[in-house]
């Protein structure tokens, strides 16, 4: 049997603007998004008090699923960078530093996370790497080739911030800025290329 063809509409302001009102519309979205803006920038906008950045990283893990199941050697990490100047200055280079925690002797790679950590504190200058959005960016570079990566350069935060702002030029989206076009294509990758929780499960159940 073939797989059906996706065919995604092209990216337009109309599309964005679209999407952003969806979201504004999905009451769990935006006020979940206030609350964690609340916490970021108003309870605990620095990073200096251990206390503090536990209740984000806890925040974090619970409304994203990031699965980080001992919040507490994250937390330590992240104090241990001091990194709340960096943060300021829009340090792309931050996220590598804050990705890779040991826990128990193993090294860990939150990835996605440390995005979403410093993209809550800075949401203009660290864009959100989600499977959503690279699913969404990959279809794009091979439809319309708006501009040449791997797959696999998107897990290296510099290069996976470049190609977006490469995708918002080249669809002529410059007037959005960075939190916009993840809202928009994280919905947008999510209506297009859902996770197929019940193929993962009869693949587990098969092996």
């Amino acid at each position: 049997m073939r797989s059906k063809k996706i065919n995604v509409p092209n990216p337009s302001s109309e599309q964005v603007e679209l999407y952003l009102r969806a979201w504004d519309e999905l009451e769990n979205y935006h006020l979940q998004e206030d609350a964690l803006d609340k916490l970021f920038f108003q309870l605990c906008p620095e990073n200096v008090e251990m206390s503090d950045i536990l209740l984000k990283v806890a925040a974090l893990n619970d409304f994203y699923s990031t699965n980080i199941f001992s919040v507490y050697p994250v937390a330590k990490h992240i104090l241990s960078l001091d990194i709340d100047a960096r943060l300021e200055s829009g340090d792309v280079a931050l996220v590598s530093d804050l990705q890779k925690v040991t826990i128990n002797g193993v090294e860990k790679n939150f990835y996605s996370f440390s995005t979403k950590y410093c993209s809550h504190h800075k949401p203009f200058e660290y864009p959100i790497y989600d499977s959503y959005v690279e699913k969404v960016l990959c279809y794009f570079r091979d439809r319309d080739g708006f501009t040449k990566f791997k797959t696999t350069d998107l897990k290296d935060y510099e290069k996976f911030k470049s190609t977006l702002i490469d995708f918002r030029s080249f669809y002529g989206l410059d007037q959005y800025n960075l939190k916009e076009i993840d809202k928009y294509m994280w919905q947008l990758g999510k209506a297009y290329f859902p996770k197929n929780y019940r193929k993962k499960k009869m693949q587990k159940e098969q092996k």
